[in-house]
């Protein structure tokens, strides 16, 4: 079962959606591909991983870097997989480019 619930950040409205294993999904109100990997049956209930994710939320738009990382259940093909491990890679207050991204994937992943 997907459980769903929103977060007040201070560039708008967030969907954070979760099951068993911890958070699946992380929406700005408005943006593209809204809730897209939502199941159609979910249930607006407080599950205990978003108080975890609110309160890494919390310390990351204070400015500050969160020391614990809450519960994330990555749900997706092998290349969304190797992705993101990529971008859990950037270190706190980094950033990289898709290019640079596209380029240690395509180191990663020679086969393709």
């Amino acid at each position: 079962m997907q459980y769903i619930t929103t977060y007040q950040s201070p560039l708008g409205e967030i969907l954070l959606a979760a099951d068993e294993a911890g958070l699946i999904g992380l929406w700005f109100d408005g943006e593209k591909f809204y809730a897209d990997s939502l199941d159609p049956e979910h249930e607006e209930r407080n599950v205990p991983v978003f108080d975890v994710v609110k309160k890494w939320l919390d310390i990351y738009f204070s400015g500050h870097e969160p020391d614990f990382m809450p519960p994330v259940h990555m749900i997706g093909s092998e290349f969304r997989q190797q992705v993101w491990k990529i971008l859990r890679e950037i270190p706190y207050g980094e950033t990289i480019t898709y290019g640079a991204l596209a380029k240690r994937l395509a180191r990663e992943r020679p086969e393709v």
